[in-house]
């Protein structure tokens, strides 16, 4: 049922939120267009092989369906524990131009198999939160997880792009770093922590305020991908309601940084935030695939290895990137920031160096 809701959803929003790219490149979805300047073009592009791991999970599921939607995928393979099978025969219904094949691990070499040659490796496998867990409580269940398949990544898609999603993405990027400096085909430049659900959320919210389209917003969001390590800067925003009000102003704050909990406390114990984070995994994989294919101008947010704070001992940051053939072609300066925000800055800094040393020392 969720995947027909799902299906219903994106047809009827390819056919009513249509619009034309900057150089007259019609795109699927134009709330795609909030992070990244092209999304879904239809333009010629290269056929790309994408494997989903934890393809029939919360995330898993409805990501698969939006990677099948896409016509730059042209072979998606599904891995997961159990139901990878069912999930990719179900989507393989869809007509599309692309292929989807599913494996669990009662198949022999079941993990190589939907790795090997794939282009970009999306990793939302991994328990969701519950009701008063925190990104940090999943860590010890999530690192093995995320470690595990790091391994086979390396083993396997060594030049692949890698996209984490499993939480907390703070300490499971630096786990996949390690992983694959220790297999020697570490690659800084094709590993990416999504944080892109956290610019959506800033787009989404303060066009709540703005009363405005968000499809039309834009928020620069840095540092890392859990409550205040995510840092949106706000003073960049032109034409913000000059009524607003300093509690109104951290109240929205709040909300970005902890928008997770909201949806938690919203599915009362029946889940996190997947759809959500699926639309944004989605979104950040055709980003990932428009910068392979050479096109111009992709501009992203993500957690990656960035030298913006590495004289400090934070390998890892999430700030505005440019996209390209090889991966990460540019890291962007983040912009001035307010006194308030150098305050926000200066805390993340904290905690996100204690998080990315958990996530190393695991793997040590």
């Amino acid at each position: 049922m969720l995947i027909v809701l799902i299906y219903i959803l994106v047809f009827r929003l390819t056919h009513t939120l249509t619009t034309t790219h900057t150089q007259s490149k019609p795109t699927m979805l134009s709330a795609l267009r909030l992070t990244s300047k092209r999304s879904f073009s239809v333009a010629a592009v290269n056929p790309y092989k994408v494997a989903v791991l934890g393809a029939a999970g919360g995330i898993g599921q409805p990501l698969s369906l939006l990677l099948k939607l896409n016509h730059k995928v042209t072979d998606l393979r599904l891995y997961d524990i159990k139901n990878a099978k069912g999930v990719a025969t179900d989507l393989s219904h869809i007509p599309t131009n692309s292929t989807v094949k599913g494996y669990t691990p009662d198949q022999p070499d079941a993990l190589r198999d939907a790795l090997k040659d794939t282009d970009v490796v999306l990793i939302p496998a991994g328990v969701p939160r519950k009701p008063g867990m925190t990104r940090d409580d999943l860590f010890n269940i999530n690192a093995g997880i995320v470690s595990g398949l790091a391994q086979n990544i390396g083993e396997f898609a060594p030049q692949a792009a890698i996209c984490v999603i499993s939480n907390p993405v703070n300490s499971t990027v630096p786990i996949v770093a390690q992983e694959l400096k220790k297999l020697g085909c570490y690659n800084p430049k094709k590993l990416f922590g999504v944080t892109t659900l956290d610019s959506i959320r800033a787009s989404r919210f303060i066009s709540e305020i703005k009363e405005t389209d968000p499809t039309k917003e834009a928020v620069n969001v840095i540092g890392g991908h859990s409550g205040i390590t995510i840092i949106p800067i706000l003073s960049q925003q032109k034409e913000m309601p000059k009524t607003i009000t300093k509690e109104q102003k951290d109240a929205l704050i709040h909300r970005i940084q902890f928008g997770g909990d909201e949806v938690v406390k919203a599915k009362d114990g029946a889940g996190s935030a997947t759809l959500s984070m699926a639309f944004a995994g989605a979104k950040f994989a055709d980003a990932v695939m428009s910068g392979l294919n050479n096109e111009k101008d992709v501009i992203v947010s993500s957690f990656v290895d960035s030298p913006i704070f590495k004289d400090q001992g934070i390998d890892f940051f999430a700030s505005k990137i440019t996209l390209g053939p090889q991966g990460v072609q540019k890291i962007h300066e983040y912009g001035q920031l307010s006194p308030e925000e150098n305050e926000m800055l200066e805390k993340c800094k904290e905690t996100l160096k204690k998080n990315i040393e958990k996530g190393v020392n695991f793997v040590k």
